[in-house]
């Protein structure tokens, strides 16, 4: 059953790759701290950026982020450069996503977004990128390698990245005091808004 097994490694690379950065959390504790406080305390938009599959888990993380009680959208990095810089604000914090942080696509937009005067989350495998370098705080989600034979597909990486971005949303959610009945204004339609409204949540 050579194909499961294929199929089964693959889950647990994954699986190892997100409880290594768990474990590093303790070991970078005042980053995460004070990521997390500025957040909470944001005045301005979470806006995140990146390209290829960084940018998809970006759309996804602001996504949840919006949904859970912090206003935030997706930029991609590649149209900031031509006109889309003008979502950005002073008081906006920005998340840029590279595994890497030497995507050229990603390290373009930061000198133009710290001209905004928005501050820089670097989200990257690398403390030691120029992503990394460039930005105002650095959350460091590293991975040892990828789960695919060659090391090259996105995978552990996007996944540790997305993890870790899901646990952002949901802590800053619950400090930020995010209720049912919030979470119920922003979900009024499918199963899960017709649940909430039998529930009286909205």
């Amino acid at each position: 059953m050579e194909k499961l097994s294929i199929f089964k490694q693959v889950m647990t690379d994954e699986l190892t790759a997100v409880e290594g950065v768990l474990k590093r959390v303790d070991d970078n504790s005042k980053d995460y701290s004070n990521i997390i406080d500025s957040i909470v305390n944001l005045k301005g938009r979470l806006i995140f950026t990146g390209v290829g599959k960084s940018g998809h888990i970006g759309e996804k993380l602001a996504a949840t982020f919006a949904s859970t009680g912090t206003p935030s959208f997706f930029v991609h990095a590649t149209e900031a450069m031509h006109g889309d810089l003008g979502m950005i604000t002073k008081n906006d914090l920005v998340i840029d996503i590279s595994n890497s942080g030497e995507t050229k696509e990603s390290i373009a937009p930061i000198d133009p977004i710290h001209r905004i005067g928005a501050k820089i989350i670097a989200l990257t495998g690398n403390k030691d990128s120029t992503l990394a370098k460039k930005s105002d705080y650095l959350l460091e989600v590293h991975v040892d390698g990828e789960a695919d034979k060659f090391n090259l597909a996105p995978t552990n990486s996007s996944t540790a990245v997305l993890v870790t971005g899901d646990a952002l949303a949901i802590t800053v959610s619950e400090l930020k005091g995010f209720s049912e009945k919030n979470f119920g204004m922003f979900h009024p339609g499918g199963a899960l808004g017709k649940r909430l409204l039998e529930e009286g949540a909205i």
